[in-house]
């Protein structure tokens, strides 16, 4: 994969409470990832990035939420969701200042 490619992959962390709790019992973190990318190119991206092993990577399309407005109904878009799991003993810090 081309080092353009490993940079559009991962679109941002996800954070929620969910995901803490993942993060704390068993070393899963989770991403919005491109719709168009494939659990080796996403294994790729998270390895190269954050200079971790990947043990396993599971994915899931999330439908947009429909939302009433004043000019009738309006619909979020669809996005994809990864959930990486890196090995023990190491951990991806999102917060890191140089």
């Amino acid at each position: 994969m081309n080092q353009e490619r490993v940079f559009t992959v991962l679109v941002e962390p996800h954070i929620t409470e969910k995901v803490a709790g993942l993060g704390d019992a068993t070393n899963q973190y989770a991403f919005k990832v491109s719709r168009d990318s494939t659990k080796a190119e996403i294994k790729e991206a998270v390895e190269t990035l954050f200079k971790v092993s990947v043990e396993k990577v599971t994915t899931l399309n999330v439908k947009g939420k429909t939302k009433k407005t004043q000019r009738g109904m309006s619909r979020k878009k669809n996005w994809k969701k990864a959930y990486v799991r890196v090995s023990a003993g190491q951990d991806i810090d999102f917060m890191v200042t140089d």
